[in-house]
């Protein structure tokens, strides 16, 4: 196929997302362009940088060096009660866990999105409209932008900004930064986000939004095809776990802290896995070995950093040997993309 366009699907998880930056750098080193590309968690992160540095005309080889300008220490920002009680090093987290409903603010993400956004010329979903009359997307689904997010107040999964209209919100009036902030929100960790919807006769409903891995963390059939045409392009998705080798990994947990750590790392690497090993997600899907490092050590060194952005780019290398059109029409049948 000469025609190298694919639309994206970035799997969530934590600092480890580094390793997604390095599979999409190499997948654009040798031609790829991304008409729609969608993420959760870390992977909205990439995703909504990939969407602005295409929409401005800049290489998507700087996506490493975005990468490399976030400080992951001062990710781990404290909210009011952390600040005051910092004396009582050992029962902040508890208290700010009890009172806050995560250890860390998340503000300091929230601006660096915001900034790093604006440069590129982004700042709402507004600047990501899409016109392609050829897709099978409804209106209000023409973005090149999807970021996924968990409504704990409504039990839902949310596709942000496709959802806002469900809120009588306006999705071109959406922030971008505020809509990966709340698909970052991971549980314990960072304060859930508050979406103010307008209710019945204008009252105001608040929904709380967490991490979108809490319902799907690699939602690969987003943009799947809708009618009974074929797709123009594939669908690609990149994830940071691996297929099962069959060996088990034991981890003693101890504490409150540890717990909240195994509970999140569980839920980000076992939501939809039962899913791993279909014909189709194996066709589509680029696997990045990011084991051994916790998808929540904001204290990640560089070297660790480096050694993420190497596994992206062998993954990808790996993939694109074995890639073939035919094949994934063929393995893909009855799950047609969007395009």
């Amino acid at each position: 196929m000469e025609d190298k366009r694919a639309d994206l699907v970035l799997e969530g998880g934590g600092v480890k997302g580094i390793g997604l930056v390095g599979a999409v750098a190499t997948l654009a080193e040798v031609g790829y362009r991304f008409p729609r590309v969608a993420g959760t968690s870390a992977g909205a992160v990439v995703a909504a940088f990939l969407v602005a540095l295409q929409r401005a005309g800049e290489p998507l080889s700087r996506l490493e060096d975005i990468a490399r300008s976030l400080d992951y220490r001062k990710l781990r920002d404290r909210g009011p009660l952390g600040r005051l009680a910092r004396p009582l090093a050992r029962v902040v987290d508890g208290f700010s866990l009890a009172f806050d409903g995560g250890v860390f603010e998340g503000d300091y993400l929230r601006s660096w999105l915001a900034g790093s956004l604006a440069d590129l010329g982004v700042r709402t979903f507004g600047d990501l409209r899409l016109h392609d009359p050829d897709a099978s997307l409804a209106p209000e689904q023409s973005y090149a932008l999807v970021v996924t997010a968990s409504d704990v107040s409504r039990k839902q999964f949310v596709r942000l900004p496709w959802d806002y209209g469900r809120y009588g919100l306006d999705p071109d009036q959406a922030s971008v930064a505020d809509a990966v902030r709340a698909s970052a929100s991971i549980p314990f960790f960072f304060e859930p986000v508050t979406l103010r919807a307008r209710g019945q006769r204008g009252s105001s409903v608040v929904s709380t939004l967490v991490d979108g891995s809490v319902l799907s963390n690699f939602p690969i059939g987003l943009f799947d095809r809708t009618d009974d045409r074929p797709p123009r392009w594939p669908t690609f998705g990149a994830r940071l776990s691996m297929t099962s080798d069959g060996r088990v990994q034991t981890h003693e947990v101890r504490g409150t802290v540890s717990l909240a750590l195994s509970l999140v790392e569980t839920m980000l690497e076992a939501c939809d896995a039962q899913h791993i090993n279909d014909a189709c997600v194996q066709a589509r899907s680029i696997f990045v070995d990011a084991s051994g490092i916790s998808p929540v050590d904001f204290a990640i060194t560089d070297e660790q950093q480096e050694q993420l952005l190497a596994a992206g780019r062998e993954a990808a290398v790996g993939f694109l040997q074995s890639w073939d059109w035919q094949d994934y029409l063929t393995r893909c049948r009855g799950h047609e993309e969007t395009a």
